[in-house]
């Protein structure tokens, strides 16, 4: 008897890997045999404050303990991605009522494109709910702890970004 393995793929700028998108990983490996988090090359703004190697080197380090994860740049549409990578879905993360309206047009749109990769919203835990990349960034920025925000390897890299002394 053949087994499938199920593939999902969990596509964002991560920049930077929060607390929030390890938890929406660590969710996902409960889903999928395999969890490949597709870092995309640039953002909807088209600018990122960590180059494509620093997201992708940071995204490993923090899940480095996960079993299952892979870690992979990628540039175009993500259903295309998706495709190649044979995945069945794609992980969305739905953290307030805010994100639900962007994120519902896109994975409508994306049915449209591609109707054979289905789109899954996950919550992430309430205690992360309020996360993200852009306030830590802001937060960092302004020399703030953003300690219970996201992984160690990721609070001395934004503090040597914003060249503060990262020990």
């Amino acid at each position: 008897m053949k087994t499938t393995r199920r593939r999902g793929i969990y596509p964002g700028t991560f920049d930077p890997v929060t607390y929030g998108h390890l938890d929406l990983i660590r969710r996902a490996l409960g889903i999928f045999d395999e969890v490949v988090v597709a870092v995309a090359s640039r953002g909807t703004d088209k600018t990122t404050l960590f180059t494509l190697e620093e997201r992708v080197g940071l995204l490993r380090e923090c899940t480095r303990s996960m079993k299952r994860v892979v870690i992979e740049p990628f540039e175009g549409l993500v259903v295309d991605y998706a495709r190649r990578k044979k995945a069945s879905a794609m992980v969305r993360g739905i953290r307030m009522l805010s994100d639900f309206e962007y994120e519902f047009q896109m994975a409508l749109t994306n049915r449209k494109v591609a109707p054979d990769i289905e789109t899954i919203f996950l919550m992430p835990h309430e205690s992360y709910a309020y996360l993200s990349s852009r306030l830590i960034k802001e937060v960092a920025g302004l020399k703030g702890d953003i300690r219970s925000f996201t992984p160690p390897a990721v609070v001395r890299a934004l503090k040597q970004k914003f060249g503060e002394n990262p020990s």
